[in-house]
């Protein structure tokens, strides 16, 4: 089973920073599209970033020139810069990657998450 490893939530003031890193594994997973989800209590899952592999990046509205997501392709390992932090920003934060892997002899598309990483927001 594929897993994602990431890190970097914490508690943190409003208007203050975090970064969150995400990584795949090294060996025996392709990627493409990797992104950050977060969910709220009681809330949908939503979409907060997203970034193909050439570097082309979209955002949800409520994020957009706050937050930047990024990649090194060489890691398999996206991050996720999170500037000037309001209080509906807390949520928990999740890694998402699009792919293959090889399981056996064969090689199988997929769709990987991570652990899940809390950012708390206080005013």
């Amino acid at each position: 089973q594929v897993q994602l490893v990431e890190s970097g939530g914490g508690l943190v003031q409003a208007g203050g920073s975090l970064r969150l890193s995400c990584a795949a594994p090294g060996s025996g997973v392709s990627i493409n599209d990797m992104g950050w989800y977060r969910q709220a209590p009681g809330k949908q899952r939503e979409l907060v970033a997203r970034i193909t592999r050439s570097g082309n990046t979209n955002y949800a509205d409520s994020v957009k020139g706050r937050f930047t997501i990024s990649r090194d392709n060489a890691k398999n390992t996206v991050y996720l810069q999170m500037n000037s932090l309001k209080p509906e920003d807390t949520a928990v934060y999740y890694c998402n990657a699009e792919g293959f892997h090889t399981s056996g002899d064969y090689v199988l598309p997929g769709n990987y998450w991570g652990q899940g990483t809390q950012v708390t927001v206080s005013a």
